[in-house]
């Protein structure tokens, strides 16, 4: 039987205490018949850097390459010197959102199932800007038809496993900005024509916000450019019932991360406050990603076993305060794991 070595990056705030919730919750999968999962606790963040001197520590990386799979907590204002420079360095160009409404969350519908696919490589996050001495400044905007002609062709990939209404939404504003989303929109219509059997649409971004509240059932897959499938992301999250209950993949064609969509929160650190069920949920995907990968299906069913405990949870009223509950972490933890025992 495989064992299957993590890594986790614990970070700072909150992170730490939902690396305890991940952790946990993982040793109660791999109980039983459960696949072998070997847990290695990682430095990076604010914290790393302080006791360090650096955010990612080259330990940490050489650790990260060594694994199966790396799970990241939220980190805080070091945040662009660990995940961006993690998406560069692995080629993690597929930041994977997926958006849900659970039972008894506070979502606009009930009905509410997407991915949004976001390029992670390039776009205004590559950080080309230039000062031009104090009183402007200048960011260049990379958009290249490789990496969207590979990030369409990921999401089609998705419509067309993910047994849903079979629909892409390519997202973009190429009647402002003709050249570089002009590309990025004849990069998914080229992908498109190689998947007859997918509904394929394209809608301009600030149509796309209106639509997220308007009609957000509407949506099946979303493909979209960096800075805007950051900010759609976090808006279809909130639709779905708020950011505690929003995982996050970060993707490459032979290594992925997994991390929640949320901040450390330093406000609520260390009182046992936190949601972790967007990191438990990242846990899940990752668990689906290995299984997928390896064509292991121990690791497929504790993926449902494990959104199948949550789902269970709030539906039942078992909830953290920032969704409408009075669990603290730890409670919350407990009974995710309660469900999990064999």
């Amino acid at each position: 039987m495989p064992v299957y070595r993590i890594s986790l990056i614990t970070g700072d705030g909150i992170g730490p205490e939902l690396s305890g919730s991940v952790s946990a919750v993982l040793e109660a999968v791999g109980d039983g018949p459960g696949p072998r999962l070997e847990v290695s606790e990682l430095a990076a963040g604010d914290a790393a850097l302080r006791d360090c001197g650096e955010a990612l520590p080259g330990a940490t990386v050489e650790a990260i390459r060594g694994s199966d799979a790396c799970l990241k907590a939220p980190v805080g204002e070091s945040a662009a010197d660990v995940i961006v420079v993690l998406r560069r360095m692995l080629d993690l160009y597929a930041n994977i959102r997926p958006a849900k409404s659970y039972p008894g969350m506070p979502a606009l519908r009930d009905d509410i199932d997407m991915v949004i696919v976001r390029e992670n490589t390039e776009d205004l996050y590559a950080g080309k800007e230039v000062d031009l001495g104090g009183s402007a400044a200048v960011a260049l905007r990379i958009i290249t038809g490789r990496a969207s002609e590979r990030i369409a062709r990921r999401a089609f990939k998705m419509a067309a496993g993910r047994g849903g209404r079979g629909r892409v939404t390519c997202v973009h504003k190429s009647n402002v900005m003709r050249v570089s989303d002009g590309l990025f929109a004849r990069s998914c219509a080229k992908v498109a024509r190689d998947y007859p059997g997918i509904e394929f649409e394209q809608m301009y971004v600030d149509a796309c916000a209106m639509n997220l509240i308007r009609r957000p059932q509407h949506f099946d897959v979303i493909v979209t450019t960096n800075l805007f499938g950051d900010i759609l992301s976090d808006e279809s999250s909130q639709a779905a019932g708020g950011l505690g209950m929003a995982p996050a993949a970060n993707m490459g064609d032979s290594f992925a991360l997994f991390e929640p969509v949320h901040g450390a929160a330093f406000d609520i650190a260390g009182r046992d406050a936190a949601n972790p069920s967007s990191f438990i949920l990242s846990a899940k995907m990752m668990l689906e990603w290995l299984g997928e990968r390896n064509g292991d299906p121990k690791c497929a069913e504790a993926a449902r076993r494990v959104e199948e405990a949550v789902r269970g949870a709030v539906g039942e009223g078992i909830r953290t305060k920032d969704v409408g509950g009075d669990k603290t972490t730890s409670e919350f933890t407990r009974e995710i794991v309660s469900r999990l025992a064999p």
